[in-house]
């Protein structure tokens, strides 16, 4: 108990006065407390110490006459067994008053699961309030966790209505447990403010910061180009953690290929773990992370609104933050930046994990976090999925055992010929996955991407990874039907396609081979018109042993593939879209891998001046290519 006295003259008695929110904890017998008169019955009067300390002075005790509203002092004479409270009456003339604070005993967010059927206290801050049917459910986080707490004024009533999110609360209550969740249901609710506010925000802040700090993770590899983008990463990490324990919702993009699933998902299963441990809800992952595929090579502005719309829906239905967004393999060109400006408008936060060719002078000043290659003189054979795996590392190391053979798989979908890809297959052979096995689960993951099309297909990508699996029999079948599969379509659609494709030397010595593929190859099916031009650009490369560019074309777009020949894709679109008025032309990708858009009325004029530049591109022999699978 801490009292605080007033002072008063030599003699004067002192008589304690409880602040509102005491308890009985807080009576000392023998001391003389000031109440007031709550009610009168035949039998005494009944009276208030405090919100929470009541009970009956016995018509035995009293002298005299009292209204309502009466104030007279007491001490503490019985708590029955039952909690019933009976006072006495002290007969004192004057007196001072001496103020009791409720002496807290502060309870941790995340250790609630064992103090079941006990009452307690807990601080913190407010990160979501939601309304049911029921009682109001305010998620409150402190130093060690966020719980629900349940508080009830009527059926769909809005329980303390001037309480909102990152307000700083201290709410009383008991703990209970609720369909697997732990929840306190609310007795009192109350809003810090002033010096009390302050002292809990700086050691949530102090808190927050030690608990966002990324694990320190040996590199799976010895590849001092990585390191270079390591800092960035561990950012990122900071970045996604520290959303996680302010209960933001996390909206994970990425592209729709073999890489850009190799990124989400270690980075989806890191994040999940994390929320796990994070939250006592079970049900927290389902509701703060959602990962979508983007078929797109960038943030379309249809995406971006779908997105913005979902996470307004859920602020006003939910309660919840606007998310943070994660764009993975994807998301770093002039192209994404209507969709990211769109978001600008409601200060929803950006991350992006990218090896694609950048436009940091277009997208800089849009994002919270930028991790990509080519910003430390690095290239596209740095996949994301590479990057993903140690990322998700740094978010939650425990995991690792299931992502060593991640980084081969993502290397090979996307056909990357870094240094490190030996080591990296050395890695996934060590974990049981030889050459070819996981060459079967990309392109299993390939053929799974196209048929989900805007669907993340949590569960099926996650048993063809072989992450966060519990059937290994499953997966294997899984895959080697996957692939097969995969390849007899391939098969059918080059039988379709090859007859149509149209040869030509150019000035530089390369090959350039054309197709159609909107006429000359079946529609709507597998692979789709980009996994078509680079398995005829694969079957050319390995014919001809020259250097190759091979061009998939159709009514309004262009797919570009490229061995031996310095292309700079990115540079032609920009040159094309200026040298061609009312072309249209957008698009981009790396050195020798990408796609353009164009009107489909300048389509002919297009491609004559993109011919004309790839017969002016230098060849570069030990230039290999980096296929991508669309």
């Amino acid at each position: 108990m801490t009292t605080d006295d007033t002072g008063g003259s030599a003699g004067d008695a002192t008589v304690y006065d409880l602040t509102a929110d005491c308890t009985i904890e807080d009576i000392e017998e023998g001391k003389a407390y000031l109440a007031t008169v709550n009610g009168v019955v035949d039998y005494g009067l009944f009276v208030d110490l405090s919100d929470n300390v009541s009970g009956l002075v016995h018509e035995s005790n009293l002298s005299g006459t009292y209204a309502v509203g009466d104030e007279l002092v007491v001490e503490l004479g019985q708590v029955r067994e039952n909690g019933d409270v009976a006072f006495e009456t002290v007969d004192v003339d004057e007196y001072d008053t001496t103020p009791v604070e409720h002496e807290y005993e502060i309870a941790d967010a995340g250790d609630l699961d064992e103090r079941v059927g006990e009452t307690v206290t807990l601080e913190g801050e407010v990160v979501q309030v939601k309304q049911t049917g029921g009682p109001t459910i305010f998620h409150v986080r402190d130093e060690t966790g966020i719980v629900s707490c349940a508080a009830f004024e009527e059926a769909g009533v809005r329980a303390h209505p001037e309480v909102d999110v990152d307000d700083v609360v201290r709410i009383g209550g008991g703990v209970e447990r609720r369909e697997d969740a732990i929840q306190v249901e609310v007795d009192s609710l109350e809003e810090l403010e002033g010096d009390d506010a302050t002292s809990v925000r700086e050691r949530l802040s102090a808190a927050m910061e030690e608990r966002a700090e990324p694990h320190d993770v040996d590199p799976l590899t010895d590849w001092p180009e990585f390191e270079k983008l390591r800092d960035d990463l561990r950012e990122v990490a900071r970045l996604l953690r520290e959303t996680v324990l302010e209960s933001r919702p996390i909206r994970v993009r990425h592209h729709a290929d073999g890489d850009g699933m190799c990124a989400s998902v270690p980075v989806q299963y890191a994040l999940e773990q994390f929320i796990e441990d994070t939250h006592e809800d079970p049900e927290a992952p389902r509701h703060l992370l959602k990962r979508l595929p983007s078929k797109a090579p960038f943030y379309e502005m249809e995406d971006a609104t779908r997105d913005l719309n979902f996470a307004l829906e859920d602020r006003a239905r939910h309660g919840q933050k606007l998310p943070l967004l994660l764009m993975l393999d994807n998301g770093s060109t002039a192209e994404d930046v209507p969709a990211y400006e769109n978001l600008a408008h409601y200060d929803i936060p950006i991350a992006v994990v990218d090896h694609h060719h950048p436009d940091p002078d277009a997208v800089g000043d849009l994002l919270d976090a930028h991790v990509n290659p080519y910003l430390h003189d690095e290239d596209y054979r740095i996949t994301t999925g590479m990057m993903c795996v140690e990322l998700a590392r740094m978010i939650y190391p425990d995991i690792e055992d299931e992502l060593r053979h991640v980084p081969a798989v993502a290397g090979l979908s996307d056909r990357s010929k870094a240094d490190a890809m030996s080591d990296y297959v050395d890695l996934a052979r060590e974990e049981g996955y030889d050459e070819e096995t996981l060459r079967d689960i990309s392109e299993a993951l390939d053929y799974e991407a196209h048929w989900l099309r805007y669907d993340d297909g949590r569960h099926l990508i996650n048993d063809v990874l072989n992450v966060d699996c519990d059937d290994e029999e499953r997966h294997r079948e899984l895959v080697d039907f996957l692939a097969d599969r995969a390849r007899q379509d391939v098969e059918e659609q080059l039988d379709a396609a090859m007859s149509h494709v149209e040869h030509e030397a150019l000035d530089n010595g390369a090959h350039l081979y054309r197709i159609d593929v909107e006429n000359y190859a079946h529609r709507f099916t597998y692979p789709a018109p980009g996994k078509t031009t680079g398995e005829i650009h694969d079957r050319k490369v390995e014919e001809t042993g020259d250097p190759v560019i091979t061009i998939g074309y159709g009514p309004d777009f262009a797919v570009l593939r490229s061995d031996g020949v310095r292309l700079d894709i990115p540079t032609m679109v920009s040159e094309l879209d200026e040298g061609i008025v009312g072309g249209g032309v957008s698009g981009g990708g790396h050195l020798v891998v990408g796609s353009i858009k164009f009107v489909q009325g300048r389509r002919e004029e297009v491609l004559d001046s993109l011919v004309e530049k790839m017969a002016a591109a230098d060849i570069d022999e030990e230039l290999s290519s980096t296929v991508q699978r669309d």
